[in-house]
Formats: structure tokens, C-alpha cells, sequence
């Protein structure tokens, strides 16, 4: 199991949620480590603040999911 997300910060500085364990799961299209899409983590980089708290609010729900 992943570990949790961090809560945001009010800032416009988006960690990324990588934790190096970078192994797409073949059944749900999500990583292992951070449980994003392979859509998501390649679409980071270039995100906006709005959308990276988006995937952030994502891998929460997920969390909840698949816990």
C-alpha cells in the first residue's frame, strides 16, 4: 500500500507524489508508489497548480478505494 498523500499546503508549489517505487499496476493503469495514471504523472511537469491539487484530491479518493 502507498503511502498517504500530504495534505496541501496553500502555496503555488505542487509536490509531486512520487515515491520512487515507479511500477504500473497492469489491472487498474495505476502506479504502485504514487497510484497515478500513466497520463497523470507524464501530464505533472507541466500542470497547473489547479490540476496537480486535482490529481492530488484523485489519489486521495483512490486512496480510500483501493485501501
Amino acid at each position: 500500500m502507498p503511502p498517504s498523500v500530504p495534505s496541501l499546503p496553500d502555496s503555488d508549489v505542487v509536490d509531486s507524489p512520487c515515491v520512487n517505487l515507479c511500477r504500473l499496476d497492469e489491472r487498474s493503469g495505476l502506479c504502485c508508489g504514487c497510484l497515478r495514471t500513466l497520463d497523470e504523472i507524464t501530464a505533472w511537469g507541466s500542470a497547473s497548480v489547479a490540476r496537480k491539487r486535482a490529481i492530488l484530491d484523485e489519489i486521495r479518493r483512490r486512496e480510500r478505494v483501493f485501501s
